[in-house]
């Protein structure tokens, strides 16, 4: 595997949300418009991914206590822009504006959200390493 890829650790997801419908708004705004992923219809159930899969499925029930946090991984910095800015016009709160964060390792580039339910939601870039 080449160093800048990384292997599929999880395959999906369900995530109970208090309010389908805001936070159907907030996903599809920092998913599909942010991160460019793509909005399938999952048995009855919003699910997102990248095209061709469903990583993160929606479903009432929520909000799950205490919050959580979820990553999601962008292919590049814009992504990470995007996914920043769409989630904020859509009602997230900011957490963290896209940029580095040498702390975590080197390369990593991260954005982070507070979705409706306060979970911490990031989007995360690792930068190719020379």
């Amino acid at each position: 595997m080449p160093a800048n890829e990384r292997p599929v650790c999880v395959d999906h997801m369900t995530l109970p949300v208090g309010d389908l419908g805001r936070s159907l708004a907030f996903y599809r705004a920092v998913l599909v418009k942010g991160m460019g992923w793509s909005e399938i219809d999952e048995e009855g159930a919003p699910a997102f991914g990248p095209p061709g899969s469903e990583d993160v499925i929606l479903v009432p029930g929520g909000p799950l206590t205490p919050p959580i946090h979820l990553a999601f991984a962008a292919e590049n910095y814009e992504q990470l822009e995007g996914f920043h800015r769409e989630g904020l016009a859509a009602g997230g709160s900011d957490n963290g504006a896209p940029g580095p964060r040498p702390k975590y390792s080197p390369g990593y580039h991260g954005a982070f959200l507070l979705d409706p339910d306060g979970h911490n939601v990031e989007a995360v870039w690792h930068a190719p390493q020379d």
